[in-house]
């Protein structure tokens, strides 16, 4: 059966339509050198179902489930248990199929539940306000540099050395094609004192992490205050949203704009996405924030009801005066973790952060009393960094044939003189005693 219904005669009315001779010269401005020309090496041309399936099974067993073996990952995602609940609820059909509430008044089942995610992401983040969701932690990064510029009319951004490179780099590319200018400063375990001396009168904002990519803790109060004496705007990052269980909140250290990445709850690992942006700003700033805002109102008969307020995205088509080039939220993604919030609640998400701790400082103490190993963060939540003898991805594949996913080596999230022996390891609540010993077995092993 073929997959593509369009017949010849189909398609030479399409091309007659849009004024061509053949399909080939829809891609005339594509470089000859950069076509594809032939079959792809290797890739038969034709096979049957039942062949297809095999073959996608045989692959799939290369893969290693996180669950299946000691998993100790980290770096911007990570395994935490997501109760079947979570997964039940997002599946009803009212859930599952709504997408874009543009008619309020068939979707306020969709809407509301918009409203109660901003809530509680306000709520978790110690913010005015949250908008429905970005797609994910790296692309929250990146609206919030250019929603500062907008804010302060300046185009300087400095980027601390304890921001995930991943979120560094998408921030880099739409500050870029924004027309801004990137200062980031030299990697770093912790730096506050050099972003703070990096700051002038262009300065439009200062983007730091809480807990950084090597799990550093850090109180940006003072930074802050600092920052915004200078007229700057400071942006604080996270990729670990159940740390704010325990740890203070962005809002309640002076942030004005705070973006992260809100997979940790709700949300499973489901190979790299879809995750879901968490975006809160100040009150005063709401009207320059990117992405939806669901508000709360009442109908003609004075019912409660939830409509999108301010301004969507889709209503100022034209560039110049959009706030951002996001055309919808993730969802589905932001109802899981809402859901997952509330079965929490705030003391559950309060004893979810302390297992959490709790599980990184026995980890910590097993690894870092080996010959070799040096514990390098000073401070940390669930994440720490170390320093393993020799190159800490030689390291993490040791491990791995020995059936232990022992960590992911900075080097993997970017290439930087002295950090090659540098190993982030994580744990949460789903690590048992029985994992931390065979890691720590495993690492001695190895180096």
């Amino acid at each position: 059966m073929r997959y593509l219904p369009l017949t010849p005669s189909d398609r030479a009315q399409m091309l007659a339509r849009v004024g061509v001779n053949s399909i080939d010269a829809l891609f005339q401005d594509v470089p000859a050198f950069a076509r594809f020309d032939g079959p792809i090496a290797g890739l038969p041309l034709a096979q049957g179902e039942l062949a297809v399936e095999r073959h996608m099974q045989r692959l799939s067993h290369a893969s290693v489930a996180a669950g299946s073996v000691p998993f100790f990952c980290g770096a911007g995602a990570y395994r935490h248990a997501v109760p079947a609940s979570v997964d039940h609820l997002i599946q009803r059909s009212e859930f599952l199929t709504t997408y874009t509430p543009y008619q309020p008044e068939m979707a306020q089942g969709t809407v509301q539940t918009l409203f109660e995610f901003q809530t509680q992401v306000a709520g978790l983040l110690a913010c005015d306000v949250a908008n429905a969701s970005m797609y994910d932690g790296s692309t929250a990064c990146a609206e919030a540099v250019v929603m500062a510029a907008r804010i302060t009319k300046r185009r300087k951004v400095v980027f601390s050395g304890g921001l995930h490179p991943h979120y560094r780099r998408s921030a880099r590319t739409l500050a870029k094609h924004s027309g801004l200018d990137i200062a980031g400063l030299p990697i770093a375990i912790d730096d506050e004192a050099a972003v703070l001396a990096a700051v002038d009168q262009d300065t439009a904002c200062v983007v730091v992490q809480c807990p950084n990519v090597f799990g550093t803790l850090t109180d940006f109060t003072e930074l802050a205050r600092a920052v915004q004496a200078k007229g700057a705007l400071l942006i604080a990052i996270f990729t670990e949203a159940v740390a704010f269980g325990l740890v203070k909140p962005p809002g309640d250290m002076g942030a004005d704009i705070v973006a992260g990445e809100g997979q940790s709850i709700g949300n499973a690992l489901n190979f790299g996405g879809p995750y879901v942006g968490l975006f809160a700003t100040k009150d005063k700033y709401v009207r320059q924030m990117p992405g939806r805002l669901a508000g709360e109102t009442v109908d003609a008969d004075g019912n409660r009801g939830f409509v999108l307020t301010l301004s969507t995205r889709e209503q100022h088509i034209r560039r110049d005066k959009a706030t951002s080039n996001i055309c919808t939220n993730s969802g589905l993604c932001a109802l899981a973790f809402s859901i997952h919030m509330t079965l929490l609640g705030d003391k559950g998400l309060k004893h979810l952060a302390q297992l959490n701790h709790e599980a990184a400082c026995e980890t910590a103490d097993a690894v870092s009393t080996l010959e070799g190993v040096e514990l390098v963060s000073p401070s940390f939540f669930n994440e720490f960094a170390v320093r393993v003898p020799g190159s800490a991805a030689k390291v993490v594949d040791a491990m791995a044939a020995e059936g232990v996913l022992g960590g992911v080596p900075y080097s993997r999230l970017r290439q930087e003189p002295g950090f090659d022996d540098v190993l982030l390891i994580a744990a949460t609540e789903t690590t048992t005693a029985d994992d931390i010993a065979a890691l720590a077995d495993t690492l001695k092993k190895v180096i």
